[in-house]
């Protein structure tokens, strides 16, 4: 099973399923903490150390996470019993580069630690792709 996973900003729009199934998650989250209104943050992205620990000591990401992993979990559980060979989730935030890029950064481990299925990273807006395998 393949879980593609992206990060974007909104202002780009939503990305397009490419596996032609339609369907997923799209996570919004622009509601917790933003690292990006600090100067000190701005030029980095959720790739890196300061900004991974803004957003872990704040909390309201990993709460967040929390409830994201419990859902997606399910999901991919399901679809393994029941053959389906690709799901798709998308974390979306202002501007595509700390808290979405986190996201996807953070669900991409749990599921190929917790799974070991393979994944797919997109984080679109930093033109990063890359590949997680069993």
């Amino acid at each position: 099973m393949l879980v593609t996973i992206y990060s974007f900003s909104y202002k780009r729009g939503i990305p397009e399923d490419s596996s032609g199934n339609g369907g997923g998650y799209v996570f919004d989250c622009r509601s917790t903490h933003n690292p990006g209104k600090y100067d000190e943050y701005k030029s980095l992205t959720g790739l890196d150390q300061p900004v991974i620990d803004f957003l872990e000591k704040d909390g309201e990401i990993t709460v967040f996470l929390s409830s994201v992993e419990k859902l997606v979990d399910h999901h991919v559980s399901r679809f393994l019993e029941r053959g389906f060979s690709h799901l798709q989730v998308a974390f979306g935030c202002t501007g595509g580069q700390h808290r979405s890029v986190y996201c996807a950064e953070h669900l991409a481990g749990h599921l190929h630690d917790k799974f070991g299925v393979q994944i797919h990273v997109i984080h679109r807006e930093r033109q990063i792709d890359k590949w997680l395998n069993k």
